[in-house]
């Protein structure tokens, strides 16, 4: 029987990063058994320290992301520091750094050089706009990139003003990407018994996820815009009012689910109706069947329509707050809330790790949030091993 704990146990990460992108991604290398050790600058650390809420004077931001990570705080321009970095460098497996492109080469610390260094490192850039392009000296936030990548340009509602996904969706998307080239490179090095660098930029990944929209645009011209709740192309698929006024959000993905629901609701000849016979004939009058969905499903509350159509095999559910998602029984039950200790052993609530593997558990602590340069000494301790 294997004594591994975690997929990636055994794997030594080198973590250059701040504040989000960066780090999201080293967390989740944490989260899945590499040992992480985050270099931070001495004296302030991590910028994302002092970003709030604040619980007892600890950033919950910087918690919710650097969990099960080691700190060692290093001034890469002074030699002594800069000379146990190399020593880190040789004895790791990946290095992530999130600096904006040319940082890394200024310090004689770029890939060219690691990689001649350790050969088998696998080397992680996240920047804004990536190591080459037009755009690369560029600065970027995860507000730019939103903008930038066309995605504000498609959320919210027609006529009003660009609305921001209200999560740092520019930042995660490039951290999970980056994830993955971490992963794939690590394969390939299995195979080829050499790192090689992966170079993520966050307004690429935003490019990646607006999936059809850019098919959209090649195959009729036509710009697309924000649409509220509703899908471009499936019908119904959107949020619906019922008798009290909540939100029920429908997605019926075919014509025969269609003819279920109107079943359901009484309608049946809502299906009949050649307008929404098809799919495509419901987008195409999406308005008026909308109008008669929401007249129909007025005559009960939004928990009486969750129990039936639930029962019914119609794909459904409410627009919950923060609060509904935490106090959630399937995300407790998927121990998607997880605590984490932090210093003076204030513990911290935060969101779990949705990967599960079924021949490693999921505990639900998970290591603790490090103070800046905390471990400094098992760090040391294990550069001469």
């Amino acid at each position: 029987m294997s004594d591994r704990k975690a997929p990636l146990d055994g794997i030594v990460t080198v973590d250059l990063t701040r504040v989000l992108a960066g780090p999201y991604l080293t967390m989740m290398l944490a989260e899945m058994g590499a040992r992480v050790i985050k270099v931070e600058v001495p004296g302030t650390g991590d910028d994302a320290r002092h970003f709030g809420p604040f619980v007892e004077g600890q950033s919950a931001y910087f918690a919710g992301i650097n969990r099960g990570k080691q700190s060692i705080a290093l001034n890469l321009k002074e030699k002594e520091d800069r000379d146990l970095f190399l020593r880190l460098v040789r004895k790791a497996d990946v290095l992530v750094e999130n600096f904006k492109p040319g940082t890394m080469e200024k310090l004689d610390l770029g890939w060219e050089s690691l990689h001649e260094m350790n050969s088998r490192l696998i080397y992680a850039a996240v920047s804004g706009f990536g190591h080459t392009g037009p755009y690369r000296d560029r600065p970027a936030y995860d507000l730019v990139v939103q903008a930038m990548g066309g995605i504000m340009s498609l959320t919210g509602h027609a006529g009003e003003s660009p609305v921001r996904v209200g999560t740092s969706l520019g930042d995660i998307t490039a951290a999970l990407f980056g994830l993955s080239g971490v992963l794939a490179a690590l394969y390939d090095r299995e195979v080829t018994g050499r790192g090689t660098k992966v170079d993520v930029a966050m307004l690429d990944c935003q490019v990646a996820i607006l999936e059809n929209a850019i098919g959209r645009y090649f195959a009729d011209g036509r710009i697309p815009g924000p649409l509220g709740m509703r899908h471009p192309s499936i019908t119904p698929f959107s949020g619906l009012r019922t008798r009290t006024g909540e939100y029920l959000v429908l997605a019926v993905g075919n014509d025969a689910m269609f003819r279920r629901l109107c079943t359901l609701i009484d309608r049946e000849d809502l299906s009949a109706d050649e307008r929404y016979a098809t799919n495509g004939g419901r987008t195409d009058h999406h308005e008026s069947l909308y109008a008669e969905l929401e007249q129909a499903l007025s005559g009960k509350t939004m928990e009486q329509w969750l129990e039936l159509f639930n029962s019914n095999g119609i794909p459904c559910g409410p627009i919950n707050n923060v609060r509904d998602v935490v106090e959630d029984p399937q995300v407790l039950s998927r121990n998607m809330i997880v605590t984490a200790k932090g210093e003076r052993g204030l513990v911290f609530r935060m969101p779990g790790n949705p990967v599960k593997f079924s021949n490693y558990g999921d505990p639900d602590t998970r290591g603790a949030i490090p103070a800046c340069d905390a471990d400094r000494a098992a760090i040391l301790e294990f550069l001469e091993e």
